[in-house]
């Protein structure tokens, strides 16, 4: 193996971008951001604790489920999970966050990145209620680049082509988490527990 240790050997592989996709960041959202986001019902958020370790947490909700306060400021919801909340741990140790935002159907993404906090209340929570689900936590990111992703990951991997899809090659949920983390519980209760019916009761 040879390891690419420097900036300069880096470039040396890849290249230079084009001065167009160089100066495409901007700080503030455009308009056409504020739609992309008002269509989008799934973000990625990338976090890190102080020390550099790192996740990714999947969100989603209904589309629009960000709010934009303004040009520089948006609030994205926490629904119920598995409160283990490894990334709201990330975001108090270390406030920088990274955003990936998908609209079904569509290639190209949106990326925001900025410095997060965590809310417990504030007036737009009751602009963020779902089902009669008010957010018990909000996460506001205040914005330091925004800019769109090319379609390429997305057109290589074909996953908006269903014709490509094929979920049972590998094994259900119930099923991994019998192997990997729940060994003493029964499958047919963790089948039942992972069962579309079921689950979807405790969305929010």
């Amino acid at each position: 193996m040879h390891e690419i240790t420097s900036v300069e050997e880096l470039t040396a592989l890849v290249g230079e971008p084009i001065r167009r996709v160089a100066e495409k960041v901007r700080p503030a959202l455009h308009e056409l951001d504020r739609q992309w986001l008002a269509a989008s019902p799934f973000c990625l958020i990338g976090t890190s604790d102080a020390e550099g370790n790192c996740d990714v947490s999947p969100k989603g909700d209904p589309p629009g489920f960000t709010l934009v306060l303004d040009d520089r400021t948006i609030a994205v919801p926490d629904r119920p999970g598995n409160k283990r909340v490894d990334g709201w741990h990330n975001v108090i140790a270390n406030p920088h966050v990274g955003l990936l935002y998908v609209v079904p159907g569509r290639d190209d993404t949106l990326r925001i990145n900025g410095r997060a906090r965590l809310l417990s209340d504030a007036p737009f929570f009751d602009d963020m209620i779902v089902k009669g689900n008010r957010p018990r936590i909000v996460m506001l990111v205040e914005i330091d680049e925004v800019f769109g992703h090319c379609a390429k990951a997305f057109m290589r991997s074909s996953l908006w082509k269903p014709e490509t899809w094929d979920p049972d090659a590998i094994a259900s949920r119930a099923v991994i988490a019998k192997a990997t983390d729940a060994a003493e519980v029964p499958l047919a209760e963790l089948e039942e527990y992972y069962s579309p019916a079921v689950y979807s009761t405790r969305l929010y």
